[in-house]
């Protein structure tokens, strides 16, 4: 029975860390359903991104308030969690702060004493963040595509900060042993009044739960993150190196187009040739995507790395002028159908049967598609390097080149351009007129 702690801290840490690691296997088996991409290019920009957009989070900060706010929580939560190390170890081993007995006491107390200031500034930066969500309300918080579960789940990771924080605080201000030593408790022993009048056996009870809930918070926590949009936690830094590293105006091109356009162009082709014998991967399923399998794997990616803050959709020009277009609901369209489609690999046994839907038109609009600019804003806004524009862009292909589904005047303007060169509806012969007038 001494050991039944142990075993049972192991148990629930092997189960936690098990769940963790098979939802993630969902997520990366989803990913590859998604066309390759090679993204072996500009290693060295592509990490320079990652130190400078992903860890020193350059772009949150262009937005101060809220910039400022979010790398308190960042960073304040990723060190305060380096305490889980010496909880897992006291879990697994029987031990009681084994840092305190393994480190020199100034260094363990100016560790401890970090946490605790940095708990206090995660609590303060999280009630505020909850304040603008749900108080002050936020314009881009308040979207159509951020009602119900979207919303809900911006406030539940909030109050799973908060308690995690209180319960580590709480753990620290009742812990006598740790009080007792005076090192590293600088916002703790102005909680420990509060249980003066508790005997030390019920300090002790007290501690204990408090220790228990915050690790097992933890372990919810992390597995609560595949159902959230916080998975940007985990998959920011992918993200970024993954991200586009050409000009933001560079459009790519489909290599049998290419092809094609420059046979039609060579004075040299002849035209009646018989077309020459390629193998069926030289040319393309379908022009386009119209649903998640034909975009590439960066593309899903991003998808899941999207932490809906709105930065793009409050960027973006054709929202703010009232149309449809909301590139942070292009997103949340893009994951939910990937989610959807995982579901149907799951129980047809790890083959996907049609379903009849697809994420053009079902999820994303044709109104929404052709509203969109190009003008970049929604990459430019993005902290972590997602590229809305480009899934809106093989869609518009898709319509295009498999549906001639182009607006009116689109289709206008091709037609003018085949037959007179140029985008306006006048004779070769007549372009040069309005220099007479």
């Amino acid at each position: 029975m001494e050991y039944l702690p142990n075993i049972i801290f192991a148990v629930i840490l092997i189960l936690g860390i098990g769940y963790f690691v098979r939802n993630i296997k969902k997520i990366i088996r989803n990913i590859k359903l998604g066309q390759e991409v090679d993204a072996s290019d500009n290693k060295s920009q592509r990490w320079k991104n990652v130190a400078y957009i992903a860890l020193g989070q350059s772009k949150m900060v262009k937005r101060p308030v809220s910039g400022f706010l979010h790398a308190i929580v960042y960073v304040g939560f990723i060190i305060i969690n380096i305490e889980v190390l010496e909880i897992i170890i006291d879990g697994l081993f029987g031990t009681h702060r084994i840092g305190q007995q393994v480190l020199p006491e100034w260094l363990y107390g100016f560790l401890i004493g970090s946490f605790e200031i940095l708990s206090v500034l995660v609590l303060v930066s999280v009630i505020v963040f909850w304040l603008r969500r749900n108080v002050i309300k936020i314009k881009r918080f308040l979207s159509s595509e951020m009602k119900g579960w979207p919303k809900s789940d911006g406030n539940i990771i909030l109050y799973f900060e908060v308690v995690l924080m209180c319960l580590f605080l709480v753990m620290n201000a009742t812990d006598t042993v740790f009080q007792t030593a005076g090192s590293g408790n600088v916002i703790s022993q102005f909680i420990a009044p509060w249980f003066d009048g508790l005997s030390v056996g019920t300090l002790y009870i007290v501690e204990k739960t408090a220790w228990w809930l915050h690790i097992v918070g933890i372990l919810i926590f992390l597995n609560y993150l595949y159902f959230s949009k916080h998975l940007h936690i985990l998959l920011a830094f992918p993200n970024v190196y993954l991200g586009r590293v050409e000009p933001k105006g560079k459009f790519n091109n489909l290599d049998a187009v290419t092809a094609e356009v420059k046979l039609m162009m060579d004075p040299d082709a002849d035209p009646y040739a018989a077309p020459a014998e390629t193998s069926e991967d030289d040319v393309p399923a379908k022009f386009g995507a119209s649903d998640v399998m034909d975009l590439n794997q960066i593309q899903l990616l991003n998808a899941y790395t999207c932490t809906e803050c709105g930065r793009c959709t409050s960027e973006c020009p054709a929202n703010l002028t009232g149309k449809k277009l909301s590139p942070r609901k292009i997103m949340m369209d893009t994951r939910d159908r990937l989610e959807e489609v995982g579901k149907n690999i799951e129980a047809n046994k790890g083959k996907f049967v049609d379903d009849g839907k697809q994420l053009l038109g079902d999820y994303i609009t044709n109104e929404e598609l052709w509203a969109c600019t190009t003008c970049n804003a929604c990459v430019e806004a993005c902290p972590v390097s997602i590229n809305p524009l480009s899934i809106i862009m093989d869609m518009r292909r898709y319509l295009v080149m498999e549906q001639s589904a182009a607006p009116m005047e689109l289709n206008n303007m091709m037609t003018n351009i085949e037959n007179n060169g140029a985008p306006w509806p006048y004779n070769q012969m007549d372009r040069l007129n309005w220099k007479d007038e």
